[in-house]
């Protein structure tokens, strides 16, 4: 029997998972807080957090509550009396921080908690590097890409044996849709079949790091090199402190020319002890004319004005925020760099991708009190504090030596600006832009012709729909109509596939196996193919979601990641 799922929280997130999960013939209940025209049948209307609301939706009787809300305190207290009323049921949380979720997780059991900005992060950074991914997988402790090889007349695959490309370590075989008939990508490799122009196969491809970074050297010498910038943060200072050394030379100046028997080491000495206030040589003017005295006054108050004034510049240019600007604005690489708009929690978690790979990062904030800059610049990143819409802006960040720009503010509207402008300065630079209204995105893309228009809720849903339907998930991708999802099974005495050939079974199950750990060793390629499954075994696989019915009798505790 089909496991009993309830979404909870009907937004433009929480709809989309509906959606998919019934698309994909799941037994799914929606909760909304406000009714849905032509979902009567299927949507229970009621306060999200209530427990009669919940009751009505079934709650003792289901298995997995998905909660899509976008707030984390409404989702914490749907969690808190989901588990009143049904204390082993399966919760896939929507958290926003994810640092709370990894303790959730390791706090409660079945507990599994998922964040829209990680999920989609990776593929705005896998486009904005070129690999035009349609999803991510999880294996190796590493994120990889996935992406959709259409197989055309002049492609360099075209009747190539599909059993080639098997064992391959740095590409993994997700997928195969064949232009004609139906065919599992396992038979498909066993048989020796060729491919045709109109194939797709979904592959999955390893990371690739940039070894190199900067040394301590070359930055040292790029601010050496950038000590323009300086004049637009320190400019105050250099006239306070002109302005300072001017009335100390004419002070020593006045000296020694109204007593010859002064010399310049004395005069000047006086001069700046009088002028700062510390001190010294008071002989000087104890002597002089009373003209010279009150000259000497009004350089103690003049002076005492300029030193706090230059007091003043200087701890807000090393203790506030100016000397980082700076700091920041001299460290901007020349060329080869990807540019970030906006550090919200997409944001930030494309610059740690991006950042981990080994690219160059720069970053564009207008919000001074962003919580996340101490993390990026715990990172030596450079953040830029200006309007990424300005063409000022984006000169300063050197957008038009960049290997790309993403624009992922929250704002819609101030993403297609940003966009805009970079292109104006820029026309051949490949831009990636956020757009929250997935139908809107696609007409933008099409519209501007922006390398991609992307919708983190609509990148995201795959992988709660598929966390719902069973187990964590390594990694998930929609191909058509068709969501497949990649998990790692525990092979146990009671689990179905206990016993058989991994080939066999992959055949009669329509999934294909990635990799299997077995007797602490790994297998790849033929040898998992050959491979007779004993409990103990640990099966990385991906399968469509709408087969995942054939493990939903396996017990979650059976089902695991890596």
């Amino acid at each position: 029997m089909k496991p009993r799922i309830i979404v909870c929280g009907l937004g433009r997130t929480g709809y989309q998972i509906f959606g998919l999960l019934r698309q994909q013939g799941a037994a799914v209940v929606g909760i909304s807080d406000r009714s849905l025209p032509g979902e009567d049948n299927h949507v229970v209307i009621g306060d999200l957090r209530a427990a009669s609301t919940l009751l009505r939706a079934g709650i003792k009787d289901a298995q997995t509550l998905v909660l899509t809300s976008n707030d984390d305190a409404l989702n914490l207290a749907i969690l808190t009396q989901a588990r009143v009323l049904n204390p082993r049921i399966r919760i896939i949380n929507r958290l926003f921080n994810t640092s709370l979720g990894s303790r959730l997780d390791q706090t409660l059991p079945d507990h599994v908690s998922l964040s829209v900005s990680a999920l989609a992060a990776p593929v705005f950074a896998f486009t904005a590097l070129g690999n035009e991914a349609i999803g991510q997988l999880r294996l190796f402790n590493q994120t990889w890409p996935i992406y959709e090889e259409v197989i055309k007349e002049n492609h360099p695959w075209v009747g190539r044996r599909l059993s080639d490309l098997w064992d391959e370590r740095s590409r993994m075989l997700i997928y195969y849709l064949p232009v004609k008939g139906q065919v599992d990508l396992v038979s498909a490799v066993v048989n020796g079949q060729q491919l045709q122009p109109g194939d797709r196969l979904i592959i999955g491809t390893k990371p690739h790091f940039r070894s190199h970074r900067q040394s301590w050297l070359r930055k040292l010498l790029k601010v050496i090199t950038n000590l323009r910038q300086f004049q637009n943060h320190a400019q105050p200072i250099l006239v306070v402190t002109l302005a300072l050394l001017v009335m100390i030379f004419l002070a020593t100046l006045t000296y020694v020319c109204v007593d010859s028997n002064i010399s310049v080491v004395d005069a000047l000495y006086f001069s700046v002890g009088m002028i700062t206030g510390a001190g010294g040589q008071e002989q000087v003017a104890e002597h002089a004319p009373d003209s010279i005295k009150l000259f000497t006054a009004v350089m103690m108050l003049v002076g005492a004005g300029v030193i706090g004034i230059c007091y003043a510049l200087l701890n807000d240019f090393v203790l506030g925020t100016r000397f980082k600007q700076f700091w920041d604005a001299a460290r901007v690489p020349a060329r080869n760099h990807h540019i970030v708009c906006g550090l919200g929690g997409v944001g930030v978690q494309i610059v740690n991708q991006l950042h981990s790979h080994g690219h160059e990062v720069v970053v564009i904030e207008s919000d001074l009190n962003n919580r996340f800059l101490n993390i990026v610049r715990s990172l030596g990143i450079p953040v830029i504090h200006g309007d990424g819409g300005l063409s000022a802006t984006l000169t300063e960040a050197n957008v038009q030596k960049a290997e790309a720009l993403l624009a992922v503010t929250s704002d819609d509207t101030a993403n297609l600006e940003i966009a805009l402008s970079a292109k104006s300065l820029a026309p051949k630079l490949p831009v990636v832009v956020r757009n929250q209204d997935p139908y809107f995105s696609r007409m933008v893309q099409q519209v501007f012709e922006f390398e991609a228009v992307l919708c983190p809720a609509e990148l995201a849903t795959p992988s709660f729909a598929a966390a719902a339907l069973g187990g964590k998930i390594l990694g998930n991708g929609m191909t058509g109509n068709t969501l497949w999802v990649a998990l790692a099974t525990m092979i146990t005495p009671g689990h179905p596939f206990c016993g058989r050939c991994v080939k066999e079974v992959a055949m009669d199950a329509d999934f294909v196996p990635l990799y299997i750990e077995t007797n602490c060793q790994t297998l790849h390629g033929w040898d998992v193919l050959e491979t007779c499954l004993s409990a103990g075994d640990v099966l990385y696989l991906t399968m469509p979601a709408s087969r995942l019915e054939q493990l939903w009798r396996v017990t979650p505790s059976q089902l695991i990641a890596s």
